[in-house]
C-alpha cells in the first residue's frame, strides 16, 4: 500500500511546477463532491480514498454538512436522508415533514437523530442511473472529523454549510459546530448559499488559511438572509467581497445553455468577479449527465471549456468525476491546435464523424478530416445501377429518411440480409438515393441521448468516386478503409458485382498506383479478402464480428494467410460483466503474437458506451485501451474523432514514468473486486474463442446474370424472389491503477 502510494505523490508533486507555469496563480482547484460520487455512494469513505487514489494529493474534498439530534457533524449530500442512505430500513415508517427554505419536505432529517442512532445506518449511491453495486460493502455516516482520519489525504477540506438557518430554527447551531471543528481540522474553504452564515464566521478565520465562498443557487432562488434572489446578488459582488474570499456558481451562470442545450456566448460573470478581488469556482460539473451538445458528450471538452478558451479560466471546479477535471488541467490545456503527435496509434473514422453529423455524408467526412482522422472510411453499399456509394449500411431505414418517403412501399424482408424488414440499397437507382435526405445515427436512443439535433439531417450521401477524390487530395490522410459486406448475396441475387465495383472505382482514382496513402480493404467475410488478394495488392483487413476471449492457432494462421490486420471490438479486449470490466481476454496478445496488426472498435462519446471503470470518461477509456500492459493496438476505430485526436496530443504522453496519476490506465477487474458477492451480477460464461470454422467461408458465388430493370420512379414493382415485399412500413426508432480493496474499504 505505502509504494502505491508513494508513487501517487511523487507523479503529482512532478507535475505541479510545470502547471503552475501553465496557469497565472497556479492550476484551477479539483474539488471532488462527496469525494469520487460519481462510481461510489457520496460521502463515503471509499469516494473520499478513490479521489485521492485516481487524481493523487492535490485534489480537494467536499462534504456537505448536516447536524445530528446531539450536535455532531455528518457529511451527507442533503438534508433529507432519503435517497443518499438506507435509513428508511433502520428505522421504518419514521418520515416527517419539515420546512426548508419555505418548501415543505417530505423525509428522514438527521437533527431526529442523535450519531449512535445513525451509526447503523448505510450510505447508497443516490444517483438512480449510478450503479449501486457497492452498496453491500455497508459504507457507514463518516462524520466530519472522521475525514481527518481517513487513508487518504487530500490537499484540503472543503466545507459546505448549506442550510444553516434551518438548522437554527431546530436550535441547533452550524456556527458553533463549524467554529469547534476548526480547532481540531484545518479547512481549505468553507462555502454557504447564506450570506448571514458566513458573515458570522468571517472574523474568525484567517482567509490565507481557509477561504469563505458564497455558494450562488438557481438564479430565481431567494438568499434567507437578505431577501434577495442570487441573481440580485449577483449584480453587487462588491458586497460579497466584504465576507467572502470567492463564489461557486452554477456553471450555466458562465456559459448559458439556450433550449435546445447548446452554448450562448458566456457572460461576464468571471472577468467581473475577479476584478471585485473574487475568486470564481463553477459547479455542477458530472460526467454522466449531458449538458450541452457542443460538447459531443465529452466531458473534457466541458472542462477546458471553463479553463482553457482564451479569454478567462476559472479558480476550481466542483466535480462527481474528479479524475476527468485533472486530466483537463494537467495534459490537455493549452495544446494548441498544432500540438505534435504523442501516439503513434492510428485514428480510423466510424463513417466519417458520425457522432456529429449523418454517417458518411461529405460533411461527416470533412468534419473527420478536420478533427484530425488518419484512415477515412467507407463501407460500400452498391446502387439497383451499380453506383458503388458509401453508407453505413445496405439497408436505406437507418441513416436516411427512405421510410418517409415514396421509396417505403419497398420495403421488404431478406433473410440473408438480416431478420427486419429494410429497404435496400440495390433496389434503387443511385439518382433516387441521391435524393434522400440523410438522418443522423442515434445508437444509444433508448437512454435518452440523441445526437446534435441542429445537424441530424444536414450533409449529402456520397458516391465512392466521390470519396476517394476527396480522400486523395488531402494530404493529412495516410489512408483510405473501404468496407465490403454482403458481397456473395449482391452477386448471386442481385447480379451486381460490389467486388469489381470497389476495384474499378480504386483504380480510376489513381490508388492502385503507388503513393502516401494506404487503401485498407476490410471485410467480416473471408472469401471477400481472398478475392481482393487475387485481384489488388491492398491492405486487407479481416474483422471478426463475434465478441470473443482468444483465438485458436488455426484460425490465426488461417487470418495470416489472406489479412495483415484484424478488427475486434472492445469487450474482446477486455472482458466485462455488467459494465464492470472483469479481466483482460487473450484475443490482442494471440493477435499480436502472429505480428497482425489490431485495431479496436468502437469508440463513443456516449458514457453508456463505456465500462464503469471508465468513469464515464472517453479520454480515460482510450487511453486505457492504448496503454494497457502487454497489449499492442494499432489503431482504434471512432465515430468522435475529435476526441481520439486530441488524446494522442495531450502532455502527459511523454513523461514516462512522471506521468501523473490520473492518467494511469484502469486495471481490468479493479472495481469489480470490490462489489460484495451478495451484490455481484450474475456470473458469465468465458468468452468464447474464434476457431478456423468461424473464419473459413465458402468461395464467392459467380455473378448472375440479371436483367436490368428501370428506376421505381417509372413504376418498377419491387422486387419479389427471396424477398417479401411490404405494402407500407412505419418504423419507431426508440428509444488507473490497480484498485487495493484496503485502501477504499474498511
Amino acid at each position: 500500500m505505502s509504494k502505491i502510494v508513494a508513487t501517487f505523490f511523487h507523479c503529482s508533486r512532478c507535475f505541479e511546477t510545470y502547471l503552475c507555469s501553465c496557469f497565472a496563480g497556479g492550476p484551477p482547484l479539483v474539488v471532488a463532491r462527496g469525494g469520487f460520487s460519481g462510481i461510489f455512494p457520496d460521502s463515503s469513505d471509499s469516494a473520499y480514498n478513490l479521489a485521492v487514489i485516481t487524481c493523487g494529493p492535490d485534489v480537494y474534498v467536499w462534504c456537505d454538512v448536516q447536524l445530528t439530534k446531539d450536535g455532531v457533524g455528518i457529511c451527507l449530500p442533503d438534508i433529507n436522508l432519503l435517497n443518499s442512505t438506507y435509513i428508511a430500513f433502520s428505522y421504518p415508517n419514521q418520515t416527517k415533514t419539515y420546512l426548508v427554505n419555505g418548501v415543505a419536505t417530505d423525509g428522514y432529517f438527521s437533527l431526529d437523530y442523535t450519531m449512535k442512532q445513525l451509526s447503523s445506518v448505510a450510505l447508497t449511491q443516490g444517483v438512480y442511473s449510478r450503479t449501486n453495486r457497492f452498496d453491500g460493502n455497508v459504507f457507514p455516516i463518516l462524520t466530519v472529523d472522521d475525514l481527518l482520519a481517513s487513508k487518504q489525504k487530500p490537499k484540503g477540506i472543503w466545507l459546505n454549510i448549506q442550510h444553516d438557518a434551518f438548522y437554527a430554527q431546530h436550535n441547533l447551531s452550524m456556527r458553533s459546530f463549524v467554529l469547534s471543528a476548526s480547532k481540531r481540522i484545518v479547512f481549505s474553504h468553507i462555502s454557504s448559499p447564506e450570506v448571514n452564515f458566513l458573515r458570522g464566521i468571517s472574523s474568525r478565520f484567517n482567509p490565507k488559511t481557509t477561504k469563505l465562498i458564497f455558494r450562488f443557487m438557481a438564479k430565481n432562488d431567494v438568499e434567507p438572509s437578505t431577501n434577495q434572489t442570487y441573481e440580485s446578488l449577483l449584480t453587487n459582488l462588491t458586497f460579497i467581497k466584504t465576507f467572502a474570499s470567492g463564489i461557486l456558481v452554477p456553471k450555466g451562470y458562465i456559459w448559458p445553455v439556450d433550449a435546445r442545450l447548446y452554448l450562448q456566448p458566456h457572460t461576464s460573470l468571471v472577468s467581473d468577479a475577479h476584478k471585485a478581488g473574487l475568486e470564481v469556482f463553477g459547479s455542477d460539473f458530472v460526467n454522466d449527465v449531458p449538458s450541452s451538445f457542443n460538447y459531443s458528450y465529452d466531458p473534457l471538452t466541458e472542462y477546458l471549456q471553463f479553463i482553457d478558451n482564451g479569454d478567462f479560466s476559472v479558480d476550481g471546479v466542483l466535480s462527481d468525476f474528479p479524475v476527468t477535471a485533472f486530466e483537463a488541467i494537467g495534459c490537455f490545456s493549452q495544446l494548441g491546435t498544432n500540438a505534435t503527435k504523442q501516439d503513434k496509434a492510428l485514428i480510423i473514422s466510424k463513417y466519417g464523424a458520425s457522432g456529429d453529423y449523418p454517417a458518411c455524408t461529405d460533411l461527416a467526412y470533412k468534419k473527420a478530416i478536420e478533427y484530425g482522422v488518419d484512415v477515412l472510411d467507407c463501407p460500400v453499399q452498391i446502387s439497383k445501377d451499380g453506383t458503388p456509394f458509401c453508407l453505413n449500411s445496405i439497408d436505406l431505414i437507418e441513416s436516411t429518411t427512405v421510410a418517409q418517403s415514396t421509396f417505403s412501399k419497398f420495403a421488404m424482408t431478406i433473410p440473408q440480409i438480416k431478420s427486419t424488414s429494410g429497404i435496400f440499397a440495390f433496389n434503387l437507382t443511385w439518382s433516387d438515393i441521391i435524393t434522400l435526405t440523410p438522418s443522423i445515427l442515434n445508437p444509444f436512443s433508448k437512454y435518452r441521448l440523441f445526437r446534435n439535433p441542429q445537424s441530424q439531417k444536414s450533409g449529402s450521401l456520397v458516391a465512392l468516386s466521390d470519396f476517394l477524390s476527396l480522400t486523395k487530395s488531402e494530404p493529412s490522410l495516410s489512408g483510405v478503409s473501404i468496407a465490403v459486406e454482403n458481397a456473395a448475396y449482391l452477386a448471386e441475387n442481385q447480379g451486381l458485382s460490389v467486388i469489381d465495383a470497389v476495384i474499378n472505382a480504386l483504380s480510376e482514382a489513381g490508388y492502385d498506383k503507388p503513393g502516401s496513402q494506404k487503401v485498407y480493404i476490410q471485410s467480416t467475410d473471408s472469401s471477400v479478402l481472398l478475392k481482393f488478394k487475387e485481384k489488388t495488392s491492398y491492405d486487407l483487413v479481416y474483422k471478426i464480428d463475434e465478441t470473443v476471449g482468444d483465438a485458436a492457432n488455426a484460425a490465426v494462421e488461417d487470418i495470416k494467410k489472406f489479412a495483415s490486420a484484424v478488427i475486434v471490438n472492445k469487450n474482446s479486449v477486455f472482458s466485462n460483466n455488467d459494465q464492470f470490466l472483469t479481466n483482460t481476454t487473450k484475443t490482442v496478445p494471440k493477435l499480436n503474437a502472429a505480428n497482425l496488426s489490431v485495431f479496436v472498435e468502437t469508440f463513443s462519446n456516449e458514457f453508456v458506451s463505456q465500462a464503469w471503470d471508465f468513469f464515464s470518461d472517453a479520454t480515460v477509456e482510450i487511453n486505457s485501451y492504448l496503454n494497457a500492459d502487454g497489449l499492442k493496438i494499432d489503431g482504434i476505430i471512432t465515430d468522435f474523432p475529435k476526441t481520439a485526436d486530441r488524446y494522442r496530443r495531450n502532455k502527459c504522453l511523454n513523461l514516462g514514468d512522471k506521468r501523473p496519476t490520473y492518467m494511469d490506465p484502469v486495471a481490468p477487474g479493479g472495481l469489480f473486486s470490490l462489489i460484495t458477492p451478495d451484490y455481484l451480477p450474475p456470473a458469465q460464461a468465458p468468452l468464447p474463442p474464434l476457431t478456423e470454422s468461424e473464419v473459413a467461408e465458402p468461395p464467392l458465388p459467380p455473378v448472375s446474370k440479371i436483367a436490368p430493370a428501370s428506376s421505381p420512379r417509372s413504376g418498377t414493382p419491387a422486387p419479389q424472389g427471396n424477398a417479401q415485399p411490404k405494402v407500407a412500413v412505419c418504423f419507431f426508432f426508440s428509444s488507473l491503477a490497480v484498485f487495493i480493496a484496503s485502501l477504499l474499504l474498511h
